[in-house]
């Protein structure tokens, strides 16, 4: 279980983690990417961008 960086509840990430992962805040609906299994720490998901046919 994590701290979401946005609003500070705490969130359950599904076993077994895995790098890049995204898991989504119960309390706020942010999208949180695990940056580090070992400790467990998230970040918020970067946003996808529009490529624009590039």
């Amino acid at each position: 279980m994590v701290s979401c960086p946005e609003c500070e509840a705490k969130v359950t990430v599904p076993e077994p983690v895995r790098l890049n992962e995204i898991v989504e805040c119960p309390d706020c609906r942010a999208e949180l990417e695990v940056v580090s299994v070992e400790p467990l720490l998230v970040a918020l998901a970067p946003e996808a961008e529009e490529d624009w046919g590039e």
